[in-house]
């Protein structure tokens, strides 16, 4: 052994284990209600956004699912929302000069309701109160007289021309065509044949009579359609005055209750005049009921007075405070509002009784908030939400329409003043990608909240973290949790952060497991939910998901996979990899060779030479290439050639936290001195040989050390990690009684030098004043290999070089 040669880690740097006693000191008492906590910076956004005029800054909030956001941004939406008047009533009525372009009406909170109502009675009490008018005696009376009129004056005009042809011996026969004058005799009417046998003067005189007769007649009949003409005019006269008289208090009435709207008085003009013009469908309506024992229904009611009714979009009559709306599935219709239609006769028929309203009608002066993922996955949504509110107005027309693709006819509702401050929810990928593809994004949601994934464990954070997570359990009804199975869960929050200073933010994960830990308490008849429960729950969470990895190693023990645990090798190492599926992480071996030849001072990647290698692994590499000259080539070239390969490795490699491990490879090949088997290695390396951190430390050293336990532990095995990594470490209870027991270790790397010393149990090595490695060392070895690959490949290129001189000669 060596002084180079690192200290295993105690058993106590392995695991942060939360102190129960401070946990039950933050549980006593009473728990309050469930606040937000952390994210500080967020939640300063958040009041920032909420805090600027509507239109001053939409906001986006980002972070990692489960950390709380949601309510976080509810909890503040709701607290502005108290502050703010509820807003008012938004309702549509027909605009009967053009039925296409409904009107809006904006009404205070409350009184669309109650519009609507008297509207449903209106339209009830003109169809029975126009029924009862027009089929009223007086009504009937009234119109018999001028009905008579017209026909006395037609009577006594055609009379009149009878008269004198009867003088004139001619007779006025009524025909269904019309009338016919015919020549009389002793009274009776002459047939054809006697009037062929008058002689012909006698005929020609009748037929001159007849022709005056005639002309008497088309005079006197064309006086008829001007009589016509005035009896219709009295007779609309009379239909306007009993229209009138029935409609007339019906609509004072409600003058008088909406005297101070001043836009309901002008729709109630406007519905009297169209009343007033459509008498004549009314009529055919009230003939239609005369069959009828009983009055129809609204939904029954002719068009004409469906016209009448009142669509209320929006009701704010019991509200208090200004709208909160979420919106989970935001579609275009279902955020801008929707036009629906309705069958009749083999056609799709709409009116403005069928306009619907949308999330964003809803949340009009108020707050809407959105997950972006699924407003990005709707076609159209996310334009129709930019254009409404870069214009600041509500336009309901469908997808088709507002792409242009739509050339049928349907109804164009008022647009409506919007004034919303809309709120989105996604990861911080989706918020990037948006900004980059439309500028406008970040001109729209100009505030951003971003939820911390971790919180620090520092001050009272510790404390905090656990009242709040006791309180949201509250919340939840889960029985009572023990300060030791509080403890537990923290350290599975400190687990998952991958930090002991940092506990993880996603409370969701954290309250999944108190779930399971009191489902655990029940079927045990449990009262509290204690350490053991959670503990099970946690390994029952884990047995769920681990098939793939048990699988994995049960590879390893039946020889499909070879990974060494034992022995030496030169130029073979034990690399470790993270596999994510999921949500679940685990660690495993890969068995790295390295070969050495004289070369080009070329370090192959077989990995990207087979692309399978991503661009950090292959810079890894590049990175070994430059210790190995720096280290070693001072005054001579780096004529090597080595080839480095992650064997049974049929997958993509990238990431760069093998490097250290593939440097430990390549160096004992140089060398040809063999490196301990039993031990694996995780790491990335600088050119100056400085070990730097990784991730999934935790996962990579139980992923080792569940080979070497299905094998069989031999008390020198263990893992080197990077000295940076330690205050990550978070490893499970079966690793720690191995290491409490002597059977396991882990060992903190700060330089490659320290790993070569460990692993080859030689002295490493330092050049001294005469700028050389100690005598028997491993850097003089693989110094002195490497400058004989240089003299070996100068004395290849002499005999070229004399040819060459030769030639030019």
């Amino acid at each position: 052994m060596t002084k180079e040669m690192p200290e295993a880690l105690p058993v106590a740097r392995l695991r942060r284990l939360i102190d129960v006693a401070g946990v039950a000191a933050a549980l006593e008492g009473p728990q309050p209600a469930a606040t937000p906590f952390g994210h500080e910076r967020a939640r300063d956004a958040i009041d920032l956004a909420l805090a600027l005029p509507m239109a001053g800054g939409h906001l986006y909030v980002m972070g990692g699912r489960g950390v709380g956001r949601r309510a976080v941004l509810e909890t503040a939406l709701r607290a502005a929302a108290a502050e703010r008047p509820a807003g008012g009533d938004l309702s549509y009525v027909s605009d009967f000069q053009e039925p296409r372009c409904p009107k809006a009406l904006h009404l205070p909170a409350g009184l669309g309701r109650k519009l609507a109502a008297d509207m449903e009675r209106l339209v009830e009490d003109l169809a029975d109160a126009l029924k009862a008018a027009f089929q009223n005696e007086d009504y009937r009376t009234r119109r018999q007289v001028f009905e008579d009129e017209l026909k006395e004056r037609q009577e006594e005009a055609v009379e009149a021309v009878e008269k004198a042809a009867r003088e004139q011996g001619i007779a006025l026969l009524r025909a269904p065509t019309g009338f016919i004058f015919a020549p009389m005799k002793d009274g009776h009417v002459l047939q054809p044949d006697a009037f062929q046998a008058l002689p012909e003067a006698e005929q020609q005189r009748i037929t001159k009579v007849i022709e005056g007769l005639q002309k008497l007649l088309k005079d006197a009949l064309s006086a008829v359609p001007g009589w016509m003409q005035e009896t219709r005019a009295q007779i609309r006269q009379l239909n306007d005055e009993t229209a009138a008289m029935a409609v007339g208090h019906l609509i004072e009435s409600l003058r008088e209750t909406y005297r101070e709207q001043p836009a309901i008085l002008a729709h109630l003009d406007a519905l009297e005049a169209d009343v007033r013009g459509h008498i004549g469908v009314f009529l055919g309506y009230a003939e239609a009921q005369d069959q009828a024992p009983h009055s129809a229904s609204i939904e029954e009611l002719p068009p004409p007075f469906r016209r009448y009714r009142v669509n209320l979009l929006v009701d704010r009559g019991d509200d208090h405070e200004a709208p909160v709306v979420f919106e989970d599935e935001p579609t275009f219709e279902r955020l801008v509002g929707r036009i629906e239609q309705r069958a009749e006769q083999g056609a799709l028929v709409t009116d403005f009784l069928m306009v619907r309203p949308g999330a964003l009608h809803q949340a009009n002066g108020g707050f809407l908030f959105l997950e972006l993922q699924k407003l990005l996955s709707r076609p159209m949504a996310y334009d129709g939400l930019k254009r409404a509110l870069k214009a600041r107005e509500l336009r309901i027309e469908s997808p088709l329409a507002a792409l242009g693709l739509m050339a049928t006819q349907s109804l164009e509702p008022e647009p409506v003043p919007l004034d919303v401050k809309v709120a989105l929810l996604g990861d911080r990928m989706l918020f990037y990608l948006a900004s980059e593809l439309d500028p406008e994004f970040s001109e729209l949601f100009k505030v951003v909240a971003d939820f911390d994934d971790e919180i620090r464990t520092a001050g009272d954070g510790v404390p905090q973290f656990a009242r709040h997570v006791a309180a949201l359990a509250g919340e939840a009804g889960l029985r009572p949790i023990q300060p030791a199975a509080m403890a537990a869960c923290l350290e599975d929050a400190l687990r998952r952060a991958g930090d002991i200073e940092r506990l993880s933010a996603d409370i969701e994960s954290l309250l999944d497991l108190l779930r399971e830990a009191d489902h655990s308490a029940k079927k045990g008849g449990a009262a509290a939910i204690e350490a053991g429960h959670v503990t099970a729950a946690a390994e029952a969470r884990e047995r769920r998901l681990a098939r793939l990895r048990d699988r994995s190693i049960e590879q390893v023990e039946e020889g499909l996979v070879r990974i060494s645990t034992e022995g030496a090798v030169a130029g073979q190492i034990n690399g470790l990899a993270v596999l994510q599926l999921g949500g679940f992480a685990f660690g495993r071996p890969s068995r790295i060779t390295a070969s050495v030849r004289m070369g080009a001072g070329k370090l192959v990647d077989i990995e990207r030479e087979a692309k399978l290698g991503g661009p950090l692994h292959s810079k890894g590499v590049l990175i070994l290439q430059g210790y190995l000259a720096q280290t070693f080539a001072r005054d001579f070239p780096l004529a090597l050639s080595a080839s480095l390969v992650f064997e049974q490795s049929y997958g993509g490699v990238d990431g760069d936290s093998a490097s250290s491990t593939e440097l430990y490879a390549l160096i004992s090949a140089i060398a040809d001195v063999p490196i301990r088997q039993d031990l694996a290695v995780t790491g990335s390396v600088d050119q100056r040989g400085e070990v730097q951190a990784i991730g999934g430390v935790n996962e990579k050293i139980e992923g080792f050390f569940d080979v070497c336990a299905r094998r069989g532990l031999t008390g020198t095995q263990g893992v080197m990690i990077p000295a940076s990594n330690v205050r990550h470490l978070m490893l499970a209870p079966r690793v720690l009684e191995a290491v409490e027991a002597g059977q396991f270790a882990v060992y903190p790397i700060e330089h490659i030098e320290a790993g070569l010393a460990l692993l080859t149990g030689m002295t490493v090595g330092r050049r001294g004043a005469d700028e050389r490695f100690p005598e028997g060392s491993l850097y003089a070895r693989v110094e002195a290999r490497l400058r004989g690959f240089a003299e070996a490949q100068r004395r290849f290129a002499k005999p070229d070089e004399a040819g060459e001189k030769a030639d030019r000669s």
